[in-house]
C-alpha cells in the first residue's frame, strides 16, 4: 500500500497530466478556453476572480518555495529556519485566505445567478469541488498545524519525497510519518494534476505572452471620419442610368460637370 500510494499513484497522475494535455490539444482545440461567463454576470466575477487568481499565484509560489528549494539552500543565502517559517506561515495564510474568499465568491456566483448556473457544466462542478477540497486541506495544514499546532517541518520529509519523484528516486518511507492532513493534501495534489487537462484550467498554458512585445494598436477618433454614403436616388433604384458627377462646379453652366 505504501508503494502504491506514494510511488505508483504520483507517476500515474503525472502520466495522465501529460497525456491528457496532448489528447486535449489534438482533439478539443476549440474547447481550449476559459469558457468565460462574464457576459452572463460580472459583479461577483469582478471581485472574486482577482482574489482567486492572486491567491492562487501566491499559493503556487509558496508551494514551489517549500517543495522545490532545499532547506540547505535557503540557509546558505542567509535565510534562517525561523525567518522562513514565519514567512511561509503568514504568507501562506494571507494568500490562502485570498484564494478561499475568491473561490467562495465564484462558487456562490454559480448558484446564485440562474444564467451562470445553467452554463455550468458537470466538469466545472467537479473542478470547483476539487479546488474547495484542496483549499480546505491546505488551510488546515497551514493554520491548524503550522500556526496553531506548533508546526511541522515538511521540508525534511515531504519536500524530499516530492523532489525524489522527479529525480526518479522516490522514498515512500518519508511520507508514512507525516501528519494525516499533509498526506491527504499530497494525494489530493497529484489527483488534481490528473484532473487538470480535462477542465477549463488548460487556459493557463495559453496565456497571451505576446502582449508583452506586440506593437500598439492605433485607434482613430471618429472626428473627421468619412461620412456615410447617401442613399441612391429613386431613379437609380428604379433601374435608370444617371450621369456620374465629378464633384467640380462648372463656372459656365453653374452646375456640376459630368
Amino acid at each position: 500500500m505504501t508503494t502504491l500510494v506514494w510511488i505508483v499513484l504520483p507517476y500515474l497522475c503525472l502520466a495522465v497530466f501529460v497525456a491528457g494535455h496532448v489528447w486535449r490539444w489534438r482533439h478539443d482545440q476549440f474547447g481550449w478556453t476559459t469558457h468565460t461567463s462574464q457576459l452572463l454576470e460580472s459583479r461577483l466575477l469582478r471581485l472574486g476572480s482577482p482574489l482567486f487568481h492572486l491567491g492562487a499565484f501566491g499559493v503556487i509560489g509558496g508551494h514551489a518555495m517549500g517543495l522545490v528549494v532545499p532547506a540547505s539552500l535557503t540557509e546558505k543565502i542567509g535565510v534562517s529556519e525561523h525567518v522562513y517559517h514565519l514567512t511561509a506561515v503568514w504568507g501562506g495564510t494571507l494568500t490562502g485566505v485570498m484564494l478561499v474568499t475568491g473561490l467562495a465568491l465564484l462558487i456562490a456566483r454559480r448558484f446564485v445567478n440562474g444564467r451562470v448556473r445553467r452554463a455550468t457544466t458537470t466538469m466545472d462542478k467537479v473542478l470547483y469541488a476539487a479546488l474547495a477540497a484542496m483549499a480546505a486541506l491546505g488551510m488546515t495544514a497551514t493554520v491548524g498545524t503550522n500556526l496553531l499546532g506548533g508546526g511541522y517541518d515538511y521540508r525534511e520529509t515531504i519536500a524530499v519525497w516530492f523532489r525524489g519523484i522527479f529525480w526518479l528516486q522516490p522514498n515512500p518511507e518519508l511520507m508514512t510519518g507525516a501528519p494525516l492532513v499533509y498526506q491527504l493534501h499530497a494525494i489530493g495534489g497529484f489527483l488534481f494534476l490528473a484532473l487538470w487537462p480535462f477542465t477549463r484550467l488548460v487556459h493557463v498554458w495559453s496565456a497571451p505572452l505576446a502582449y508583452l512585445w506586440r506593437p500598439y494598436v492605433v485607434y482613430r477618433a471618429r472626428r473627421g471620419a468619412v461620412p456615410a454614403a447617401q442613399p441612391a436616388p429613386a431613379a437609380v433604384r428604379d433601374g435608370a442610368h444617371l450621369p456620374i458627377s465629378s464633384g467640380r462646379p462648372d463656372s459656365r453652366a453653374g452646375r456640376r460637370t459630368v
